[in-house]
């Protein structure tokens, strides 16, 4: 039980870092961190295979992704653009989308279908509760929807910040470039006009 609060505050505690951090690196280790607090957690609940999954992918592959995003917009090095206040305005929206989510999910929790399982065994026997066989099979049976839609949420959110970033993505010599031969262009419209 000791183990679980200590985890617990672990969880929340780089949750919050996460989120607040000055830096966007150190929101990283902090993820770094609520990660394999979590894959603790689930070897305390004798889930070795959401342990190891919870490693390798998340720590693993999720990681290097939200690294390699902070390394392609340099957002570590140089500050972002400020504009304007935007918060006013989305306040509505977004309260009434969340309200909405809460909405949904209160219904689906209320009239959800208790799932059938398999029968409860040993750690490690094959087509029991919480065995790999079975959490394949769940994975790509009933939830593969959830799964997918998390994916494609991944997805969105990388091509958002690389869209939100791509100002800042340009190489400043090509930019250059850009506006001499935009300059270059005017002055030949204008020279044909004079002629």
């Amino acid at each position: 039980m000791i183990q679980f609060w200590i985890l617990a505050v672990i969880l929340i505690a780089s949750a919050v870092w996460t989120i607040s951090a000055s830096k966007p690196v150190y929101s990283v280790v902090a993820l770094l961190l609520n990660f394999a607090a979590l894959a603790v957690l689930y070897l305390t609940l004798s889930a070795e295979f959401l342990a190891v999954i919870q490693i390798i992918v998340y720590s693993g592959a999720i990681l290097v992704l939200f690294v390699f995003v902070i390394a392609l917009l340099s957002s570590g090095v140089a500050p972002f653009a400020m504009g304007p206040n935007r918060l006013p305005r989305i306040w509505l929206p977004g309260a009434t989308f969340v309200l909405a989510a809460l909405g949904f999910l209160v219904y689906a929790v209320s009239k959800a279908v208790p799932v059938l399982t398999r029968p409860a065994g040993p750690v490690g026997t094959a087509n029991v509760f919480g065995s790999v066989g079975d959490f394949g099979t769940a994975l790509f049976t009933v939830q593969l929807l959830p799964f997918e839609v998390t994916a494609l949420i991944l997805m969105v959110a990388v091509i958002g910040v690389i869209t939100l970033g791509g100002e800042q993505m340009r190489d400043p010599g090509a930019r250059r470039h850009e506006r001499t031969v935009e300059r270059e262009i005017r002055e030949a419209i204008l020279r044909e006009g004079e002629g």
